[in-house]
């Protein structure tokens, strides 16, 4: 090896010692939730905290989509539980659906765990915290996460400059955000509690969203049951996450073998990607008045899931992840 060759050969070693011994870093996620008409939310939330914990993902926010009150205390006791009370949360303060449990675990869970927020106007508004998080981030670094209605995202995209940012909603969402990944839709056609729900924002988000959109439609949750691992476990007690399973689970006889988890799939492919599990097909949905959607496969920008397997493997995953304990810091 001659002299010259050492300085280009040490170059190259350090190049490749560099880029193994730099650490992932995390993906930035804002986490969107209709948390309180179902509780597949809980375990979706579970999963969040659970990939945090990994350093698969940061936590910016938790924002509500419905205004129920409580629906901001719930949030706050989910976040206190996974040692993260400091993640600010938000409630819309204008129109919006409010929504809450039938099941009245909600109740539960604000009587019987600790937490610092206690009504909705203790919180922001859901589009100024929008505002607010995106615009502190680098240029095309968060994701979104919405598991319940779009009603936030539908603000965002028509909100006017403020003191966060000079930009529109629409110019800071083409300049911040990644992607959005929704569980949104029933594919190829049907009709979809999260679309359906408020069904004008459904339509204004879905055809003016200017990002990559992943949904995870209702046909791929339908087939993942979960919580029936974690509330017969009995080494995890004093838990939210439990209690919300322990108290709904009973009272529907279709939960008999496992909550329905549309939620928890939005989250995890958020976090580790599709491509274990699913692929993606392009196209576009359209949102009908009644908030039934259809899918165009000649659209494009948008994607849905589409299983490579049945569900069982996932589900395994997803009811482990849910399991998932505080890191104490």
């Amino acid at each position: 090896m001659s002299l010259k060759t050492i300085p280009i050969l040490l170059v190259f070693l350090f190049m490749i010692f560099s880029a193994y011994g730099q650490s992932k870093q995390p993906s930035k996620v804002i986490f969107d939730t209709d948390m309180g008409p179902d509780y597949d939310d809980v375990g979706a939330i579970a999963l969040l905290h659970s990939f945090a914990d990994q350093g698969e993902i940061e936590i910016l926010a938790t924002i509500a989509s419905t205004k129920y009150e409580g629906v901001a205390a719930v949030l706050n006791v989910l976040n206190t539980y996974f040692e993260r009370p400091e993640v600010p949360i938000g409630v819309p303060k204008a129109k919006a659906i409010e929504q809450k449990d039938w099941q009245h675990w909600t109740d539960t869970l604000i009587a019987k765990y600790p937490h610092r927020i206690q009504k909705n106007k203790d919180a922001p508004d859901a589009v100024a915290l929008y505002r607010k998080v995106l615009a502190d981030q680098k240029d095309g670094s968060v994701t979104i996460i919405t598991v319940g209605f779009l009603t936030n995202i539908s603000n965002l995209l028509q909100s006017a400059p403020d003191e966060y940012s000079p930009l529109t909603g629409l110019e800071l969402v083409k300049q911040k955000v990644v992607k959005l990944v929704s569980m949104a839709g029933k594919f190829p056609e049907g009709s979809e509690f999260n679309v359906n729900q408020d069904a004008p924002s459904s339509q204004f988000a879905i055809a003016n969203w200017p990002k990559p959109l992943i949904y995870s439609g209702f046909e791929i949750g339908e087939q993942i049951h979960t919580g029936i691992p974690l509330i017969t476990n009995k080494k995890i007690k004093n838990s939210p996450v439990k209690d919300a399973f322990s108290i709904a689970i009973p009272m529907a006889d279709e939960d008999k073998n496992g909550r329905m988890s549309w939620d928890q799939t939005a989250v995890y492919v958020a976090a580790l990607g599709h491509e274990k599990y699913f692929y993606l097909e392009q196209g576009k949905m359209i949102v009908a008045d009644d908030g039934s959607n259809t899918w165009d496969k000649a659209g494009e920008g948008q994607f849905r899931l589409v299983g490579k397997q049945n569900m069982v493997e996932i589900e395994k995953e997803i009811n482990k992840l849910m399991m998932h304990q505080p890191k104490k810091k």
